[in-house]
């Protein structure tokens, strides 16, 4: 079947129109130079010489398929995407080159960093909130009024991960739902056909089973199946690979963007950090809210694996990279088999050296300095993607059934992270507490570490989940009196405070999920979710340290 894509405005014609409207004033070469350098270029390393034959092979396989998701994913963020890249990789002028880097390192003519403002002339001032998963015409009112005369089964298409909304061809244009497997048919057959190849060069038997049911959903456009032989997967190559992640869903959160982690499992550390998550119940037990919002018996499994990143694509390769991730997503599979966390190892090296040991430099009293450790910045990457598991997840909200993410909507992904970050120093903390041996200067370097990387994390925007969750925490934690601004514009840790404070934040947004309150999700973002002058005067401070990091092992070319 053709894509349902093709019954609207061709790719080719909005193009021409957006070219058509009066040009807006662009960086110039020497300006794209400087955005770009916030991306220190580095290469990540990883050992492939204890992989087997067959996944050497496989792994090229791989490779190639997770390539097909760059071209959806540009697609999921404009659909005018793919022509105006062919167009830059025309253009060798060097302004025209900087531009194309520029747009790979985004994969969008906006600039992450930016507030999401366009670098490039003829596109829309600013990424759409909902991107390309609803026609640009629509309105929240219009798909809210919409889905309330579905009957429940299309309502749950509607707002599901992996449907896109459309106008149909007839003159009232009513919107409609195309399932991802229709909308990028041919991409999907493609990228199917290099997952079935690389299943059978593998002789492991859960990657084998793995990719063979994710070729099958990418037809289907049913993920179940294959989220739960993911969570089965133990393999040398540990692969992420589909659609995951709604952050790119500002109007809603409801979509899920492709992208794929192509990576190489790290079995000394995994092996380390393989007991860590026995204790997640423990901590369930004892998190700081009503116990009727706890959850008494938690998913039966919370694997964590270790990984060195060998390539990354689409969702997973735009802007700050990510450095460790909780998935599925789907609270039927997180119900049944908990949910796995992927830390992956050499990209948080990366950033610890290239990123948050510079901003440390500058940002801490030098009496704090020697409380930096790579150590404390891993786990607490690690005790974050195991807090995304723990806490409200099924909740009743006036007698009904619902999840956090489907009451908060757009504002699901910031008090998320949030979240996942304070409940992670809380797991940390109280495990500290009950006997996880640690350094007799642990909480020093947990806390004196989280400080100087909520101004890593400050860097990023606040469009980004990420940097506004850390504004909301950095403000509300200063307000309690655990951060403390210096005379000389450095910021230290009040350790006679820090610990209440992160309860008190952890008790309130753990409540808010539970509860699923919107208008107060809305007033705590509005509130803390914002950068004060002392603020803006430490970021103004860290010039031109790089933002993040820009893998040149992951070049388009």
């Amino acid at each position: 079947m053709e894509p349902m894509r093709k019954l609207f405005v061709p790719c080719a014609a909005l193009l021409a129109a957006a070219f058509a409207a009066p040009a807006a004033v662009m960086p110039d070469l020497a300006q794209l130079q400087k955005m770009s350098a916030r991306f220190a270029p580095v290469k990540l390393q990883h050992d492939e010489s204890k992989l087997s034959a067959g996944d050497r092979a496989a792994l090229h396989k791989l490779t190639d398929a997770a390539r097909v998701l760059n071209t959806i994913f540009m697609d999921q963020l404009w659909r005018g995407s793919r022509a105006l890249y062919r167009q830059l990789e025309q253009d060798t002028t060097p302004l025209g080159q900087a531009r194309l880097h520029y747009f790979w390192l985004n994969k969008s003519p906006w600039s992450d960093l930016d507030d999401h403002t366009a670098f490039l002339p003829g596109v829309p001032e600013r990424k759409p909130l909902g991107a390309d998963f609803y026609p640009p015409d629509m309105t929240r009112q219009e798909f809210e009024a919409w889905v309330k005369t579905l009957p429940e089964a299309q309502r749950r298409q509607a707002e599901g991960f992996f449907t896109v909304i459309r106008r149909d061809p007839t003159p009232q244009h009513k919107l409609i739902s195309v399932p991802y497997s229709q909308e990028w048919n041919q991409d999907l057959r493609n990228a199917a056909d290099l997952l079935r190849q690389a299943a059978a060069l593998t002789s492991n038997p859960t990657l084998k089973r793995f990719l063979n049911l994710r070729a099958g959903a990418f037809l289907s456009n049913d993920y179940y199946e294959s989220d739960l032989a993911w969570m089965d997967l133990d393999a040398p190559l540990d692969i992420t690979i589909g659609p995951y992640e709604t952050y790119n869903d500002e109007l809603f959160g409801y979509k899920a963007a492709f992208e794929a982690y192509i990576t190489i499992r790290d079995d000394r550390e995994t092996e380390r950090l393989k007991n860590f998550a026995d204790h997640l119940q423990a901590v369930e037990n004892h998190l700081p809210i009503d116990p009727r919002y706890r959850n008494p018996k938690l998913g039966a499994a919370a694997p964590i694996r270790v990984v060195n990143e060998v390539y990354a694509a689409g969702d997973g390769a735009h802007g700050v990279r990510t450095a460790a991730f909780n998935l599925p997503n789907d609270e039927r599979v997180i119900q049944q088999k908990g949910s796995k966390r992927v830390m992956l190892k050499n990209v948080q090296q990366a950033k610890f050296d290239v990123n948050l040991k510079p901003i440390a430099a500058r940002v801490l009293p030098a009496s704090s300095q020697s409380d930096l450790s790579f150590d404390s910045f891993f786990m607490h990457i690690l005790a974050h993607e195991l807090s995304h598991g723990i806490g409200p997840h099924q909740i009743q909200v006036g007698g009904r059934a619902t999840t956090p993410r489907q009451e908060l909507k757009e504002l699901y992904s910031a008090i998320e992270e949030a979240k996942a970050d304070v409940t992670g120093l809380f797991m940390l903390q109280y495990l500290f507490d009950h006997g996880m041996p640690h350094a007799p200067n642990a909480e020093r370097q947990l806390y004196t570490t989280f400080l100087a990387s909520a101004f890593r994390s400050l860097r990023f925007g606040l469009t980004e989940a990420h940097g506004k969750g850390m504004a909301m925490q950095f403000n509300y934690l200063s307000d309690k009196g655990a951060f403390v601004a210096n005379s000389d514009g450095a910021f230290a840790v009040n350790f006679a405070k820090v610990k209440d404070a992160v309860r008190d934040l952890a008790h309130d947004l753990l409540t808010l999920e539970a509860e699923g309150n919107y208008s107060q999700a809305k007033h705590m973002l509005d509130t803390y979710g914002v950068i004060r002058p002392n603020m803006r005067q430490a970021i103004d401070r860290l010039g031109a340290i790089p933002v993040d990091i820009d893998p040149v092992n992951e070049s388009n070319r």
